[in-house]
């Protein structure tokens, strides 16, 4: 299906749960969150009649998230079921890493196909600060499960942040010299607990790129989306960078999101959203309408870049990114 401005939808990021085992300071507060209450957040089956209605309208492309979604119970049950809708060509999942380990095998077994491992930094103590307590070990240890699966390409997502993790810039990108994954440099985004350290923090990806002059582009990544991708000569991987705010990408957006709580929002950093707990739970109106609705309302862009710009009603664990 088609939104207004001639844009293809065809990806839905559905956040799976509000709950995460990390506390990273620039997704949520230290104390922790406010959880959802339990009868809020969609179950399986509801998930998959949202999957359905959204296959019918053109939906190809679903990706996994949180929160973290492998703390949810049964999520290689929800996978496998995804994977038997019909229309559905990819599943991917974006997750911190730290249970994946012992998930990577019976998630491939199950029909994921590939995985983003969230990763902001390679020094154990700097990763445990920026995430309020992660092991490093057992992130690096799920990625090299994911490989050994063969979930196909590994990304690994870095939220790149000025004074923090920028010194890190050539060795995150050396990884790709050594293995075969696709290491992916993210502008900080004024969203939720992030807008506060925004103005500190934040880093171009023009900066970014401007200390690797060696890399030459490569447009062969799988899995599309936002990212630019470059490769160093002779590197197994690849390198790609994604700059919502320096390097707008909205004309080409695809997707749409399902909150943990059954709301499609059209837009990341937009309140809109519409609530299709009323027809999975009560019967009241189509779905595939609501749905199609929802992508009717995608806006033509985001509004992150202005400086009047207002906060939005969700911190980023609650959209899933």
């Amino acid at each position: 299906m088609r939104d207004i401005y001639n844009r293809r939808v065809d990806y839905m990021r559905i956040s799976v749960t509000d709950r995460c085992n990390l506390r990273c300071f620039y997704c949520m507060p230290e104390e922790g969150v406010c959880k959802m209450n339990h009868r809020d957040v969609l179950r399986y089956e509801e998930i998959i009649r949202v999957v359905r209605e959204g296959a019918g309208l053109g939906i190809s492309r679903i990706r996994l998230t949180g929160g973290e979604p492998l703390v949810r119970p049964g999520i290689v049950s929800l996978v496998r079921e995804i994977r038997g809708v019909e229309g559905i060509e990819e599943i991917s999942l974006t997750t911190n890493g730290l249970l994946l380990k012992d998930m990577a095998a019976n998630l491939k077994h199950a029909g994921l196909d590939r995985v983003n491992v969230s990763l902001d930094s390679l020094v154990p103590e700097k990763y445990k600060e920026i995430t309020r307590g992660g092991d490093l070990k057992k992130v690096l240890e799920g990625i090299c499960a994911s490989i050994e699966v063969g979930l196909k390409p590994v990304k690994i997502n870095v939220v790149i942040m000025k004074g923090i993790n920028d010194d890190e810039i050539e060795d995150l990108v050396k990884l790709t010299r050594i293995l075969p994954i696709s290491v992916r440099f993210i502008e900080l985004m004024p969203i939720g607990h992030a807008s506060q350290r925004f103005k500190d923090h934040y880093i171009s990806m023009d900066s970014v790129m401007d200390r690797i002059p060696d890399l030459v582009p490569d447009d062969k990544v799988q899995g599309g989306g936002p990212a630019v991708n470059y490769r160093l000569p002779g590197a197994m991987g690849t390198v790609g960078f994604i700059g919502a705010l320096s390097h707008n990408f909205c004309h080409r957006c695809n997707r749409i999101r399902l909150t943990a709580d059954g709301k499609i929002k059209p837009c990341l950093h937009s309140d809109l959203e519409v609530d299709l707990r009323p027809a999975l739970r009560e019967g009241k109106g189509s779905l595939g309408e609501m749905l199609a609705r929802a992508i009717g309302l995608k806006p033509r862009r985001h509004c992150m870049d202005n400086e009047d710009r207002e906060e939005g009603n969700r911190d980023m664990y609650q959209i899933g990114g």
